[in-house]
């Protein structure tokens, strides 16, 4: 298990590029099961919960080469059936939660599709209904063995359906999405995630032959083709990351350009950070910010305490709600974090009260946090990493205290950040890697 030795309160100066997105990664890897011919795909994060699902594709039969660090070739012309029916592909797969979406491309292409009950994050409970009552809607038998937690689908061959998704969930969206693109007839999907990552692989799956109308809106028309051909594809910068730096920016009170972030595929996102008194400039496609002596958080028009909440999209993404948290208690000002997705997501705020942080935590949704204005810096401390995003949290947290913290359980933030220490080790921080 590794750990960050971090020694805090210097600010940062320079330039960093986001890497590709974590989200939109998992969606477009498992969507070249569609196909037997190659896809070729660029921008590809290098980090571990990636890696785990390129490693996973291999193991199922998926010829995979690698033409630089960040672009890969897919080719899934001959699937393992005997490995995926194996107590070594159970394990493999419950470690990831993102592999959940390869049952849609296999149900669709091969007329079955088999998962054990994913891991991921301990953030609080994340259902499965929407992806296989979706499944279920194109004609789909499902099965769960509660003995061994296995999930089975299992049709010949689909039929597209109308369906109102229970919840606009971006994986159960992508899943039911992989799926009809190969079902007979028309699907249609209402309350349909449209975040950048579900509109990226639409795209995708449109040039490799699917006939996906409604991109962007919350309802999908999916028509059924016999079959898909190869294709290429970039990911987008990541937008957690590319608001992971600003908030780290103003926090550490550093001068910090992050480069090509494609802002138009941001949504509310900045708009958000600027609520909260952080100061930016958009320069072409990158964004620029300035030192900040303080940020001051605007209240609502009627003089009430502001609140950050989720939302789906165009709404706030929920994965940045820990670096909006972390970034409020340096604030001038009153902010109320609403988490309404998860139940487990605020429990790392005991670790920034010890830090010296003023945060009142109503329940599990919620949070109040009482900024100090970067008048009392936060303490140095020992702590472990719960979840990839209040991992990165702490790490805004510890570079913003004077002195050395330690942030244990590392490997939780590798998984959805790319050499995180190398890169802000880069514009000057002091981040040292204990294996």
């Amino acid at each position: 298990m590794a750990t960050f030795e971090v020694r805090g309160g210097n600010p940062l100066h320079g330039e960093i590029y986001p890497q590709g997105a974590k989200n939109e990664a998992l969606q477009i890897l498992c969507a070249v099961l569609l196909t037997s011919e190659k896809v070729t795909v660029h921008n590809i994060p290098r980090i571990l919960d990636v890696m785990k699902l390129i490693e996973l594709l291999g193991k199922m039969g998926v010829e995979v080469e690698q033409l630089s660090p960040s672009s890969y070739t897919f080719q899934a012309r001959n699937i393992n059936f005997e490995y995926m029916e194996s107590i070594e592909y159970q394990k493999d797969m419950s470690k990831l939660r993102g592999a959940i979406m390869i049952v849609g491309p296999m149900l669709a292409r091969y007329g079955k599709g088999f998962a054990p009950k994913p891991g991921g994050d301990k953030i609080g409970r994340r259902r499965l209904d929407t992806h296989f009552i979706g499944f279920q809607k194109l004609g789909a038998k499902f099965d769960f063995n509660i003995n061994v937690s296995f999930f089975s689908v299992e049709c010949p061959k689909l039929k597209g359906a109308y369906m109102l998704l229970d919840e606009a969930s971006v994986t159960g969206t992508a899943n039911i999405i992989m799926a009809a693109t190969l079902a007979e007839g028309v699907t249609t999907i209402y309350n349909a995630a449209c975040e950048p990552y579900v509109q990226q692989l639409c795209r995708m799956l449109n040039r490799m032959g699917a006939k996906i109308s409604g991109i962007g809106s919350n309802l999908l028309t999916i028509e059924g083709v016999d079959s898909l051909h190869g294709t290429e594809h970039t990911m987008l910068p990541d937008m957690i990351e590319v608001g992971s730096f600003i908030g780290m920016a103003a926090m550490t009170r550093s001068e910090i350009t992050i480069k090509n972030v494609s802002y138009q595929n941001l949504g509310i996102i900045p708009q958000q950070f600027q609520r909260m008194g952080i100061n930016f400039e958009q320069r072409g496609d990158d964004i620029f910010i300035p030192a900040h002596d303080n940020y001051e958080i605007e209240s609502f028009i009627d003089g009430s305490i502001m609140t950050i909440a989720d939302a789906p999209w165009p709404g706030l993404t929920p994965d940045l709600l820990s670096v909006f948290l972390v970034v409020a208690t340096q604030a001038k000002g009153t902010v109320l974090i609403h988490q309404k997705m998860f139940e487990s997501r605020l429990f790392f705020v005991d670790k920034l009260i010890d830090m010296g942080a003023q945060i009142i935590l109503c329940d599990p949704h919620r949070a109040t946090v009482i900024g100090h204005n970067q008048q009392i810096r936060l303490r140095p401390a020992v702590m472990s990493s719960p979840d990839i995003r209040a991992g990165v949290a702490l790490l805004i947290a510890a570079l913003s205290a004077d002195g050395r913290s330690i942030i244990q359980n590392v490997e939780q933030i590798d998984r959805g950040y790319e050499n995180i220490d190398g890169r802000l080790n880069a514009l000057g921080a002091d981040i040292r890697r204990i294996e």
